[in-house]
């Protein structure tokens, strides 16, 4: 039987349902600036946390003119070489995402694609632009391929019949071709975290894939995250008691970039997960962005104070 969350919590930016001081999180340096390339998916997985599939358009196409002043930012305010990640939807539809990629590339920082490695990245147009990328910046992009579980019942179960397979392939050609790649996994598929690292592991090495499944940064595995189990609202005294720092939380080191349908420009959001909430629209411009965040969602309790997790490589 479903829990559902208790509606007075998760309501006050600064008070929890008990009416103790909620935690919040002070941005502490820019390790990480993702752009959201465009909500729209080759596929529509059973539990998209930002409700992606082939007709969405929430978000629409990110395109160099919106990306190039968040590049100056970063530049202006001195945050150096950092990590640029492209998120969706499907990266790989985007029409500008080799130039966007480039962009990034360009300018000296790293790069994290998150992608499904199906038919848009396979495209021949695709696969040159990314081989070209790759000849050009060495070492320095990484495709992060979601396999929901290591076994094709468990990955089509989220995903569709056949999706595994076509994964596979994707992945089998970017480790042919050289490209630096990690998996992202799903918590809920598998009994306990060894469990699941062993049937991964097995799976890499029947491929040949360059990844250390007990590698944390190589082989992530996400929590669930569903707004209708009952989670704690996270106060001030938590951290001590849950011996977590609010340094290790990824508002603490990243923004998201995402440009709304209907709106005449891209905004900031304090996080990745939180892409349909206001409260988490922090400013325009970078500068603008920089604000604490109040841990006023579930997805802050779960996912990152207790689940320990973090989108950022």
């Amino acid at each position: 039987m479903t829990i559902l969350i208790d509606p007075k919590k998760f309501q006050d930016p600064k008070l929890t349902a008990k009416g103790e001081k909620r935690a919040q999180v002070f941005f502490k340096t820019l390790d990480t600036l993702w752009f959201n390339t465009g909500s729209q998916c080759n596929i529509e997985c059973a539990n998209c946390y930002i409700a992606s599939s082939p007709t969405a358009d929430h978000f629409i196409y990110l395109t160099p003119e919106d990306m190039a002043p968040y590049l100056d930012e970063i530049d202006e305010m001195g945050h150096g070489k950092i990590e640029i990640a492209f998120t969706g939807g499907e990266p790989y539809l985007n029409p500008n995402i080799i130039r966007l990629s480039e962009m990034a590339l360009e300018r000296g920082h790293t790069l994290l694609v998150l992608t499904n490695a199906m038919k848009p990245m396979m495209r021949p147009r695709l696969q040159a632009g990314l081989l070209d990328l790759h000849a050009r910046f060495p070492n320095k992009m990484t495709l992060r391929v979601s396999l929901d579980h290591f076994t094709p019942e468990g990955h089509d179960q989220e995903r569709g019949n056949g999706s595994f397979d076509i994964a596979v392939t994707g992945m089998n050609w970017l480790t042919e071709h050289g490209f630096t790649t990690n998996i992202a996994g799903r918590a809920m598929f598998s009994e306990n975290d060894a469990q699941a690292r062993l049937g991964y592991g097995e799976l890499i090495a029947r491929h040949g894939w360059k990844i250390a499944e007990n590698n944390l940064a190589e082989l992530l595995l996400f929590p669930e995250m569903d707004e209708e189990i009952d989670v704690p609202e996270i106060t001030v005294a938590c951290w001590s008691i849950l011996d977590v720092h609010p340094d290790t939380m990824m508002c603490s080191t990243s923004r998201m970039v995402v440009r709304r349908k209907g709106e005449s420009r891209p905004v900031v959001l304090a996080c990745t997960l939180l892409w349909d909430d206001p409260q988490f629209q922090t400013g325009e411009t970078l500068k603008e962005a920089l604000g604490p965040v109040a841990l006023n969602h579930p997805h802050c309790s779960k996912f990152c104070v207790l689940g320990g997790a973090s989108c950022s490589a």
